[in-house]
């Protein structure tokens, strides 16, 4: 079960230009940044990675505005296991439960999810904060994650089971998100 206490995101790079040419690029990218301002209403940590900056560039602006207040964590694998600075930012973050999104589902998330389930991790894929250029790449990085172990959610879905109460303060908050 997702709690705020036991639960990280994981935004994994959304970047430049690739980022725009993705399937269903918009609802993507609004669907990630409200997962980022949910956890952010919820105390939930986010991690903020990009996949080699110099080449494929920045972290979009609607995105890296949201996450100010930290440094993206930069690696040259797809897997963001593969960087043991990453490895160890998670392990000391002491969390459980760890929401993904980003792109591109059949390459980077498809093998950071597979080996953070192998680490142990509760791994929730955010299905409409993740794509690829292509809605079959998308759909197979999906349905990969899936087989490996991954649960499937929405934005909405997690942010509304993290919250849990109605007579929450935070429920306030997230309900401008969603409408």
């Amino acid at each position: 079960m997702l709690t705020a206490e036991t639960t990280a995101l994981i935004v994994i790079d959304v970047q430049g230009k690739l980022a725009r040419s993705m399937y269903n690029a918009e609802t993507m990218l609004q669907c990630i940044t409200r997962a980022i301002q949910g956890a952010k209403i919820l105390g939930i940590p986010v991690l903020h990675i990009e996949q080699y900056p110099q080449g494929l560039g920045a972290t979009l602006p609607e995105v890296s505005e949201l996450l100010a207040d930290q440094t993206p964590m930069s690696k040259t694998t797809f897997d963001c296991c593969g960087n043991p600075e990453i490895v160890s930012r998670i392990e000391s973050l002491n969390k459980t439960n760890l929401l993904v999104c980003g792109l591109e589902a059949h390459i980077c998330v498809y093998q950071s999810v597979r080996s953070l389930l192998s680490k142990g991790y509760n791994v929730e894929i955010i299905e409409d904060a993740i794509s690829s250029r292509t809605a079959e790449n998308r759909a197979l990085g999906l349905n990969r994650m899936t087989a490996a172990g991954a649960q499937r959610t929405s934005v909405e879905m997690c942010l509304f089971d993290l919250v849990q109460d109605a007579a929450s303060p935070a429920f306030r908050q997230l309900l401008p998100l969603f409408k």
